[in-house]
């Protein structure tokens, strides 16, 4: 996981290059009230921002305590010998979704969407992210796990 300093967890996922998208994923945050009866706000916000050479695309995601996202990532590196079709995954309010494929080569291509949030649903950006199986996976995993649990 990259950080700027203690207050500014962020992750960087995707390649570099002129053709390439990046993704940024910063800005933790817990919108409501620590109203539960066990003291803990399970609703989590963070912002998503999908850069490249064409595209400037910016959301807000909510999850429900990470909506699972970081085991999603760690049982695809646990497949690390591939499996069949695509696997998905998607946020509280569908404004983030993931779509994994392994494929023959031994990568895994990671489809990220990025989703107007309803009633508007305007618009929807997509981009694929490539990663080795395995390592390079649970990497991915790791850093999403502690850029969730990073807000208080």
């Amino acid at each position: 996981m990259d950080e700027g300093g203690p207050s500014d967890p962020h992750v960087r996922v995707g390649g570099s290059g002129p053709r390439a998208v990046q993704l940024h994923f910063s800005e933790p945050t817990r919108p409501f009230s620590e109203d539960s009866e066990d003291g803990e706000n399970p609703v989590l916000d963070f912002i998503v921002r999908a850069r490249g050479e064409w595209a400037s695309v910016e959301v807000s995601a909510r999850t429900w305590r990470g909506d699972g996202l970081e085991s999603f990532l760690a049982e695809l590196a646990e497949d690390f010998r591939g499996w069949d079709g695509a696997r998905t995954w998607h946020s509280l309010e569908r404004d983030l979704t993931l779509s994994a494929e392994h494929g023959p080569e031994g990568y895994v291509h990671l489809t990220w969407g990025l989703h107007d949030r309803p009633p508007s649903g305007q618009w929807h950006f997509e981009a694929t992210t490539v990663h080795a199986a395995g390592e390079d996976m649970r990497n991915l995993a790791a850093d999403i796990h502690a850029f969730l649990t990073s807000c208080p």
